[in-house]
This record gives C-alpha cells, sequence and structure tokens, in this order.
C-alpha cells in the first residue's frame, strides 16, 4: 500500500522557510519525497537548509525572496517552474510584525507593512503560482499559515490579528475560486509554537506558565506538529479538504483565552 502520505515528487514552495514552522515543514515535506524550494530573505540561510535536505537524500533548491517585492514573488513561482519543470504545493508562511501596540496608535506605515507581507504577498504568490497548479491532473495544493489570532481579537497585536484573519478570507475566496481545477486551498491556524518568532512568550517562564495552565494540553506546540497537517493538506488523504483552517493551539481558543 505504500506510505499513504506519500509526496513523491512532488514540487513544493514555502515561504520563510530557513527556520521556524517553513523549516519544519520543508524537512517533513523532503522526507516525504518532495523537491522542495526553501524561500526567505536571507539566501545564506536556507543554502543551509538545502544541505541539511541534501545531506539527508532529498532535493531542494534556494531562492532569495522578499515577500514585500511583487516581482520576487513572482520570480519565487517562475524558478520552481524552470527548476523542476512544475509546481504541485504551494505553503504561503513567511510573514512579519513590526508593530506591538494599540491600534490607535500604530502608524501607517507599520500597517500597510503588516498587511502587505501578510496578506497581499500570499494574494501575489498565489496568482502566480495558478496557471502552473492548474496543469497538474491530479490536483494542486495551496496552504495558507495564519494565525489563531486571526480568529480573535489580540492585545497589542490588532494589525497582525487583522491580517491573519483576511488571510483566513482569502484561503476561503481562493477556494471557491479554484475547485474547478482540482486546486485545494486550506489554512493552518497555529497558536503558540516553539520559534523564534513565538521566541519572547515561551522563553519568558511566567508567560510560559500562563500559557500551559490553561491550554488543555497543557503545553506549547512544536514545528513538527504544524507540519504534520501541512502534510495532510497536500496528499492524497487531505484531497477532499478545501476552504477550511485547521487550528492548532493545544486548545486554548476553546478555553476562551488566547
Amino acid at each position: 500500500m505504500g506510505n499513504f502520505f506519500d509526496l513523491k515528487n512532488k514540487v513544493a514552495i514555502i515561504t520563510g522557510s530557513s527556520r521556524g514552522i517553513g523549516k519544519g515543514i520543508a524537512l517533513r515535506y523532503s522526507e516525504l519525497g518532495a523537491k522542495i524550494i526553501v524561500s526567505s530573505r536571507k539566501i545564506d540561510a536556507c543554502e543551509q537548509v538545502v544541505k541539511e535536505i541534501v545531506d539527508s537524500g532529498g532535493t531542494a533548491s534556494a531562492y532569495e525572496c522578499n515577500i514585500s517585492n511583487k516581482d520576487a514573488c513572482e520570480g519565487l513561482i517562475k524558478f520552481a517552474k524552470e527548476k523542476y519543470g512544475k509546481l504541485d504545493v504551494l505553503v504561503c508562511n513567511a510573514a512579519s510584525n513590526p508593530y506591538y501596540g494599540k491600534l490607535a496608535e500604530i502608524p501607517d506605515e507599520s500597517f500597510d507593512k503588516i498587511m502587505n507581507n501578510n496578506v497581499k504577498s500570499n494574494l501575489w504568490l498565489c496568482k502566480s503560482a495558478i496557471p502552473y497548479l492548474k496543469d497538474n491532473q491530479n490536483g494542486s495544493s495551496i496552504i495558507i499559515i495564519s494565525s489563531i489570532a486571526g480568529l480573535q481579537g489580540v492585545k497589542n497585536l490588532g494589525a497582525y490579528s487583522i491580517s491573519k484573519t483576511a488571510d483566513i478570507g482569502l484561503i476561503r475566496s481562493l477556494a471557491v475560486e479554484l475547485g474547478k481545477y482540482k486546486i485545494n486551498v486550506n489554512g493552518l491556524c497555529p497558536g503558540i509554537i516553539k520559534t523564534d518568532f513565538a521566541k519572547a512568550l515561551w522563553e519568558n517562564p511566567e508567560i510560559l506558565k500562563d500559557v500551559e495552565s490553561y491550554a488543555p494540553l497543557q503545553r506549547i506546540g512544536t514545528t513538527d506538529e504544524v507540519a504534520g497537517a501541512a502534510i495532510l493538506l497536500a496528499s492524497k488523504p487531505g484531497a477532499f479538504i478545501t476552504g477550511q483552517v485547521i487550528t492548532m493551539d493545544g486548545g486554548i481558543t476553546i478555553a476562551g483565552r488566547g
């Protein structure tokens, strides 16, 4: 029967994959046979991940991409097609949050940067990828990494929350538009995951203890756990799932806190 979650010979782009959740997805996809485009702003960091994949017997290439630049996003998609001849999976993971504070006080440039990097860039990537994803008779997948911040209001992270809510709308709208082309569009809403992005939260003993006290599973998540859901959505078992977001937060949102 083989591996039900096999990704053999699929070509996957993962933005923001030089570290954290993106890297975790890249490594696990590679283990299941996918050819990976590792992408972030820092090409040296991308090449380190590529080396890790290749040294483990996988296939990967690095591409420097600043998601705030439309030409760079379009170039990333074209690179995958030119390098491997096709594109099967697009994971929009890269995001930023340059502002912590009240929405009433956020500078326009900070708000614009958050919306551009977290929402508009995902649309750019998807628009560029759609012509190639349509070519796959066996179906293709788009996965957008949102956040539990997109499911609720968050103090001092209002703009980030708005951007992640918008991503959920993007997921659902694209799913409706692209279903006829056998392109599944889904998202993941992680809670606190042990990454550099959330380091300020889990490295603080008081915050960590507080989170663990009200999360039903009494812990924070790992990049491998997020990667597991990303594998589902890119493989055969997830072929009938579209327009959905999977919340991965140890139960924080159902417990009424986030």
